[in-house]
This record gives structure tokens, sequence and C-alpha cells, in this order.
């Protein structure tokens, strides 16, 4: 992304080191991600838009998709890794290889819409992986589960009215991107939170709003957006999480997970920018899933 952008290699450094730091690390089954193919991505993306986002790539330096998304020459292949990963842990998890699985990706993909790259997004991992679900392994119901700090447009843009996937979001607004307080179809079920919200009104609007719908539904499978940039360390937003809250969600989302769905998550990293806030979070987050 260039130099002194948030989007940066530190984050994925942060998590690992906390991982080890905790004595997690040894509980882990690691994997190198592959690369997605064309099929894939076409699952959450237009081939006009598939052919510009590989045509864009600089032989050189750094192109601007949008002001806040840049492409250098080895983007493509980070992206492409990044998708890849969902997919992957999805057939992890479907085979019994893994209970459920954490992607510690960059680039993030929840902004990335149909035909459209924004918000350090490049392709839509976490519906290419729920499409994946539906689409390879016959499943009927999956749920997209977002907490980041910004609302989750481009999930919301490729979800719209796919009745296979419930998407519950909770995000700060009036905030960027400055959408979804109109949710766009009744499979979505969004929470707008104001400025300033810090746990125990996260865990309101969890238990009131998103717990009922993701129980009706009943999916057989969770996929998670999981940003971290709510935690109030973060001064990319004005949310007030703490790790606690990050641990209760994520012990939440494992019972419907067991419920409805033989305890099957895939969680796949996207926002939060600040180090230390995010290496802890990250850690409480992947602990709820493993039950350690």
């Amino acid at each position: 992304m260039g130099p002194h952008h948030p989007e940066c290699p530190d984050r994925l450094a942060a998590i690992q080191d906390r991982l080890i730091a905790s004595g997690l690390d040894a509980y882990l089954q690691h994997h190198d991600a592959p690369a997605a193919d064309i099929d894939m991505l076409a699952r959450a993306h237009s081939p006009e838009y598939l052919r510009q986002i590989f045509d864009a790539v600089p032989g050189s330096g750094i192109v601007h998709l949008d002001p806040d998304t840049a492409m250098c020459p080895n983007s493509l292949r980070a992206a492409l890794r990044a998708a890849g990963a969902g997919v992957h842990a999805t057939d992890l998890v479907m085979s019994g290889a893994a209970v459920n699985a954490f992607c510690a990706v960059r680039p993030p993909g929840h902004h990335a819409e149909y035909a459209r790259a924004m918000g350090f997004c490049f392709f839509n991992n976490v519906v290419v992986a729920a499409r994946h679900a539906l689409e390879k392994h016959g499943l009927e119901r999956v749920a997209i589960i977002d907490f980041d700090v910004h609302h989750g447009n481009g999930t919301e843009n490729i979800v719209a009215h796919d009745n296979r996937i419930l998407m519950v979001s909770i995000f700060q607004h009036p905030f960027y991107p400055y959408s979804g307080a109109e949710p766009l179809a009744d499979n979505l079920c969004n929470v707008p939170l104001p400025a300033g919200t810090r746990g125990e009104g996260f865990r309101e609007a969890v238990t009131t709003k998103w717990l009922p719908r993701l129980d009706a539904f009943a999916p057989q499978m969770l996929f998670i957006s999981a940003g971290f940039d709510a935690h109030y360390e973060d001064d990319m937003a004005s949310l007030g999480l703490v790790e606690a809250d990050y641990a209760w969600v994520s012990t939440e989302l494992m019972k419907i997970a067991k419920k409805h769905g033989k305890g099957r998550i895939v969680s796949m990293l996207e926002g939060g920018y600040a180090l230390s806030a995010l290496g802890r979070s990250a850690v409480e987050h992947i602990r709820a899933l493993a039950e350690l």
C-alpha cells in the first residue's frame, strides 16, 4: 500500500508475535495459503472486474485504484492468497481436518464489491469462502458475521438477496463507507452503532439483534469478517471495545456454530490497525475458537 499506510505487513507480525507470547501458537495447525483461481473469485466478482484487477498490476511502483487502495507489483499475489486462504480453510473444516480456522491474511476484503475495489480491499475474501462452502461442498445455509468497525459494504453488495446467506454486521455509523443504515435486502441484519459505544452496547446489540436472527436461520457454517478496529486503542475509529468483548462474541458465535453447524467456523482477518490491540484481540478471538 506504500509507506506509512495503516494496512501494513506489521499487522500480521503483531498477531503472530502475540500468539507466540501467549503460548497459544503451539496448539494450532499452520497452513500456507494457496492462491485462489479465477473460478473461485468469480463466485463473488464480475469477469470484467477481475480482468481490470489483473490488468491494473504495475510493473513497478504503486498504482491507486481509489484514494485508499493501492497496488504494487506483488499486491495481486497477496490478494489471491488472501482469498485462497478462506477457500483452503473451508476445505479443511468441511473435511474435518480442522475444527475451525482463523485466516491471518492481508489485504482484507469486506469492502470489495462485485465490481469495485475500495477500502484497502481487492477481492471479497469472506464471500469467496462462503460461496465455496455453498457451491463446492453443497451446504444450503451459511452466515457471514462482520464485527469490523466499518460497514462491510462490499459483502452486502454481493450477497444481498442471496437467501442462502444471512449476513449480520455491527459497525460505527455514520462513518466510512457511509452505508449500511438501511439494509439492501431481507437477508441482511445491520446494526449501526454511534461513536463512543463501548462493550456493553456492543453486547446488547449482539444479544438482541444478531443471535435471534442467527438462531432462526440455523446456519450450517459460520464465516466471520473479524475486524479488530473497534478496539478503544484503535484511532481509526471511535468505538470502545476491549479484548474481552471479542472473546465474548467469539464464544457466542461458537454456540451458534455448535448448535446448527457442527461447530464449523472460518474467520478471516479484516481491519485492526493499532498493532498491540490487534495482536491481543486476535489472540483472544482465536483462543475462544480453539476453546483454550
